[in-house]
């Protein structure tokens, strides 16, 4: 325990969040953190910004000035020179001509998953199995015999034979302790047989589950590849971890959101164990960022929300009024639900994950207590499934607050990209989910099928709305990755020349839109955040260049000199 939490404590030092962890002996209380005192401050006076409103008429202020209250809202909003003369006695803050722009906000990123990842084996961006095997033992020195070995983020696309791997490699390697391992997407795992064992379930034969797929060999055994709903059989015998661990691993992911300019973010699949630890890091004033929690399935955690009503924190840190639902696996493991099979793999049309009269029968009871849905769809036939069922039954619920949303919405039916907006559907969308795809995305659908393929454009330009983020630990939490993605549909080498499908490529003020505005909306606090207006949230980030006039391939290489939240300093590089 004692070095995994200094693994952690090293990954801070590492991305420079220093602060973090400075000034705490082992019996001092943490500093305090201003974020969360309301006590009554000065007005403060941001002055000489370039700032970039994106309120509704897209306003550019050139030498702009934003004024705050000590309550952290926005009073006034206009030109450095009156606004110096309007508020005298003000607390001044010159940022020297620098960019500044509302908090970004992460539509779809697991916070809770991105603390969780950091207490775990790293294997994203591995090239083959041995560097993951090599990898896998450096961590595992730290772990007392026979734990439980646990890693994210291996990805067979990125390796020389595309292909998944096999329960040997691991026995052989690590043969006295259970080892899982989660594809990058979340919806694969990797398993030894020690791990497999601990099932105590007869895997041989040629069953499989509903929604899930065991990989077996020829002699009907499993290889220790098991696919979405499969991996149930084994994720409950993993081991917790501890909550000391966990909150410790918490402020550092919050700490690294705010580090990269996020000053909120939407959490999809929550229950209310993570809940309560949110709620437990906004007593302690240590939840710097907005959380807009999303419950995990028709589980107990909805029927909370049914009994209760929507969870407003008054602090404006913890909202959750949403449920995430479960339309189907993803591409990268051939688990997306497609309407033809897939290309490199004839007969296989993926995972649906349940039925349409039980994807109806979820959402009635969804719509029934008030709360918003949003629903994982990443194939044609799933989205298809999806769009279906709010068709058919959105009408019967005319007192529902709607903003209904597909999560990740990637492949696309032509005659279904339309519909988004004509049922007024969020498509909660990830750019660099297209960047990191399309290296192989025409192999697993064929290039005929990729009309609808991470649709940007053709959605937006239909009428409908997009939310934008990362599924971070999915993906790199860094959002000026999604802006470039975006914008470029190139990766950061450049590659390919034009773009990739290049016709679906957003402007500047669309994609950070989707990151701020719209993203709002999304959450339901247009009103609050999202964008800098008169009586909004003062929150805002400020870069060390100008991300909507710089070349396109210097976006990624933007960093983020401070974040204020609430007119509070929480970051500063």
């Amino acid at each position: 325990m004692k070095r995994l939490v200094q693994r952690v404590i090293f990954l801070a030092l590492s991305l420079g969040l220093v602060g973090l962890f400075s000034g705490c002996g082992e019996n001092e209380a943490p500093a305090r953190n201003p974020a969360l005192e309301q006590a009554a401050s000065p007005l403060t006076l941001v002055t000489n910004a370039r700032i970039y409103t994106f309120d509704a008429g897209g306003t550019l202020i050139e030498n702009g000035a934003l004024a705050f209250d000590g309550s952290g809202k926005i009073t006034a909003i206009g030109d450095s020179g009156p606004m110096l003369s309007q508020f005298p006695g003000a607390r001044r803050v010159d940022f020297g001509g620098k960019t500044i722009l509302p908090g970004l906000i992460d539509a779809h990123g697991h916070l809770y998953g991105l603390a969780l990842s950091f207490t775990r084996a790293n294997l994203t961006g591995t090239r083959d199995k041995d560097e993951v095997l090599a990898r896998l033992r450096d961590f595992a020195r730290d772990l007392p015999a026979g734990e439980w070995l646990l890693g994210r983020g291996w990805d067979q696309n990125d390796w020389p034979e595309q292909v998944f791997p096999d329960r040997a490699d691991l026995d052989e390697a690590f043969p006295d302790r259970p080892v899982w391992l989660r594809r990058i997407d979340g919806h694969a795992a990797w398993a030894n047989s020690l791990a497999i064992a601990e099932a105590d379930r007869d895997f041989s034969g040629g069953w499989q589950p509903e929604g899930g797929f065991v990989h077996r060999d020829g002699r009907g055994e499993p290889t220790g590849i098991f696919i979405d709903r499969a991996m149930d059989f084994i994720e409950p015998f993993v081991p917790a971890t501890s909550p000391a661990l966990i909150e410790s691993s918490m402020d550092l992911a919050t700490q690294t959101l705010l580090s990269l300019g996020l000053t909120g973010v939407h959490d999809p699949g929550v229950d209310r164990n993570v809940i309560r630890l949110y709620q437990k890091k906004i007593t302690a004033g240590a939840l710097p960022v907005r959380v807009y929690a999303m419950a995990d399935g028709m589980n107990e955690t909805t029927e909370w929300l049914c009994v209760n009503g929507p969870l407003n924190d008054p602090s404006g840190r913890l909202v959750m009024r949403s449920v995430k639902l479960y339309a189907d696996g993803a591409l990268g493991s051939r688990g997306a639900a497609l309407l033809e099979h897939y290309s490199d793999d004839p007969g296989n049309r993926g995972l649906m994950f349940v039925s349409a009269g039980e994807m109806e029968s979820a959402l009635r009871r969804v719509f029934g207590c008030g709360l918003q849905a949003g629903v994982h769809a990443i194939g044609d036939a799933a989205n298809r499934q999806v769009l279906d069922a709010y068709q058919k039954i959105l009408p019967d619920f005319p007192d529902n607050p709607g903003r209904h949303r597909v999560e990740h919405a990637q492949i696309l039916g032509p005659d279904d990209l339309a519909r988004f907006a004509a049922l007024d559907v969020i498509a909660a969308m990830q750019p660099t989910h297209a960047t990191s795809d399309m290296y192989w995305a025409g192999e697993r659908l064929g290039e005929d099928r990729l009309d609808g393929a991470y649709a940007w454009q053709s959605l937006l330009g239909s009428g409908a709305r997009l939310a934008f983020g990362s599924d971070f630990p999915v993906e790199e939490v860094n959002p000026m990755l999604g802006i470039h993605a975006a914008v470029s549909r190139q990766d950061l080498e450049g590659w390919p020349s034009g773009g990739w499908l290049p016709e679906q490529r957003l402007t500047r003020a669309e994609a950070v839109r989707a990151f701020t505005l719209d993203a709002a909306y999304a959450g339901f606090m247009e009103h609050e955040v999202g964008s800098l207006e008169t009586g909004k949230r003062a929150d805002f980030i400020v870069l060390d260049r100008d991300v909507m006039e710089i070349p396109a391939a210097e976006i990624p290489e933007v960093r983020v000199i401070e974040t204020w939240v609430d007119g509070e300093r929480v970051y500063v590089r």
